[in-house]
C-alpha cells in the first residue's frame, strides 16, 4: 500500500472544542452541532490530503453532497469538552464514499458513532457522477 493509499484509509482525527454556540440553554451540546463537527473533520481530511474543496469546485463542477446518514446519539457533550471526531473510509462506490465517523470526549469516551455516505455531484445539474480516479489520492478503486 502505498503512503497516499494509507493516508486517504488511516482513521484521521480533528480536535474540537465545545462552545456556547454549539449548546442549548442548559450548556448540552444541541444535536445539529454534531453534524458540523462531523463536516469539519471530513473537510480536514480532505484538507490533509492536500484537497481544496474550492478549487476543485472551481476546476471540476464537482462537489461532494451528503446522501444519507445514520446517528447513534450514545451521550451527551457538555459545554467545555474537548473532543475528538474521527473519519475513516469504510467503502468507496463509483460515485460515493460511506465513512464511519465517531466522535469522542478527550477521556475516550465514545459520544457518537456515524455512518455518512456522501455522494460526487456535478454542482451544475445537481447529479450524481462517477467520482475522478485521481481526485481522491489513495482512495481506495470501488
Amino acid at each position: 500500500m502505498t503512503d497516499a493509499m494509507q493516508a486517504a484509509t488511516d482513521p484521521f482525527q480533528w480536535p474540537v472544542r465545545v462552545y456556547w454556540e454549539d449548546t442549548d440553554a442548559g450548556g448540552v451540546v444541541y444535536h445539529a452541532s454534531y453534524l458540523r463537527f462531523m463536516e469539519r473533520a471530513r473537510s480536514e481530511w480532505l484538507r490533509a490530503l492536500g484537497i481544496n474543496q474550492s478549487t476543485v469546485k472551481e476546476s471540476t463542477g464537482l462537489a461532494f453532497l451528503v446522501r444519507e446518514m445514520q446517528i447513534d446519539f450514545l451521550r451527551a457533550a457538555l459545554l467545555d469538552d474537548e473532543l475528538s471526531v474521527s473519519v475513516e473510509v469504510k467503502e468507496r462506490r463509483a460515485a460515493s464514499i460511506l465513512f464511519a465517523q465517531t466522535i469522542r470526549r478527550a477521556d475516550g469516551v465514545e459520544l457518537i458513532r456515524a455512518k455518512v455516505r456522501v455522494a460526487c455531484v456535478d454542482v451544475r445539474r445537481m447529479r450524481p457522477v462517477q467520482i475522478p480516479a485521481d481526485l481522491i489520492p489513495g482512495l481506495p478503486p470501488q
